[in-house]
């Protein structure tokens, strides 16, 4: 079980550049938690996609549908003041440090390709990269 951040969700469910790297991370793993923030953040990736004209309205609709049948089951709420120690603590948004309060809560690795998460929490996150090699 692995928490996995919006940006490896969005690889898996949007092709492009990075998409053969989150197949292997489900592969690998997949069993994936995140918190319930993911959804917006993910609703506001397809936005940007849809804004410019890289796929349709319907397409969103089916992919977010995807997605949200793939998590169900595995979101989790995420304690305030967990999060708000770890902003203290870093140079994270408090969106990023409710993934990483999710996998201190869990015990468990975040995969992200985010580099301030991997630099501020190098002990519980791993790049999706490291994550297939490991």
């Amino acid at each position: 079980m692995i928490v996995v951040d919006t940006n490896v969700i969005a690889y898996l469910w949007i092709p492009g550049d990075y998409t053969s790297l989150a197949e292997k991370a489900l592969e690998k793993d997949s069993q994936w938690v995140a918190p319930f923030l993911w959804r917006s953040e993910f609703r506001n990736v397809l936005a940007g996609f849809i804004r410019r004209g890289h796929i349709s309205f319907n397409k969103a609709l089916t992919i977010m549908e995807q997605a949200e049948e793939q998590l169900r089951g595995a979101e989790y709420h995420v304690s305030s003041s967990d999060v708000l120690r770890l902003v203290k603590q870093s140079r994270c948004s408090a969106y990023d440090c409710e993934f990483v309060a999710l996998a201190q809560q869990m015990g468990i690795k975040l995969v992200t390709t985010d580099s301030q998460i991997l630099g501020d929490f190098p002990e519980l996150a791993v790049s999706i990269s490291n994550f297939i090699k490991g």
